[in-house]
């Protein structure tokens, strides 16, 4: 599982020492720190990814991922709280970083809101184990980390 920055370039180092460097980059910046994970069935495996997006306060942003592919078939539910697990996982060794910094962290489902949507399933689950880890929660449409940046990924 290697890391990548959004627009391919590997990351050399382990990813917390990259989230430290991109921290430590920005002190003075206020900034914002997102974490989401998304996933394709692709044929017989499916892909996962996870982003960690740094938000910038008026100045943008950049972006690393992870990608890996199961070869394990999950319902609908198992995949979402899948993607969720990755994104805790994530937070949880990312955590001690974010707070030497004073970053506020985000963690994002790509599952919808809307009960009309196949994802939303899961979406009960992950809102309780996100917020039990005391976490910021975002879900569709507001989950753009997951949606967007390891939607990107995966696609």
């Amino acid at each position: 599982m290697a890391w990548r920055k959004l627009e391919g370039e590997l990351l050399e180092r382990d990813i917390l020492i990259e989230v430290e460097e991109a921290l430590k980059a920005e002190i003075g910046t206020k900034i914002k720190v997102c974490i989401g994970s998304d996933s394709q069935v692709k044929g017989d495996f499916t892909a996962f990814a996870t982003a960690i997006v740094f938000l910038r306060e008026g100045r943008g942003g950049f972006v690393f991922v992870n990608k890996y592919a199961s070869e394990r078939t999950f319902t609908i539910k198992e995949r979402m709280i899948h993607e969720v697990s990755d994104s805790v996982q994530f937070a949880i060794k990312v955590c001690p970083i974010l707070d030497k910094y004073k970053t506020e962290l985000e963690v994002h489902a790509d599952i919808n809101t809307d009960p009309n949507f196949k994802s939303n399933v899961a979406l009960k689950e992950a809102m309780g184990y996100i917020l039990g880890m005391g976490y910021t929660f975002k879900a569709k449409p507001d989950a753009f980390a997951s949606t967007y940046c390891a939607g990107k990924v995966v696609s």
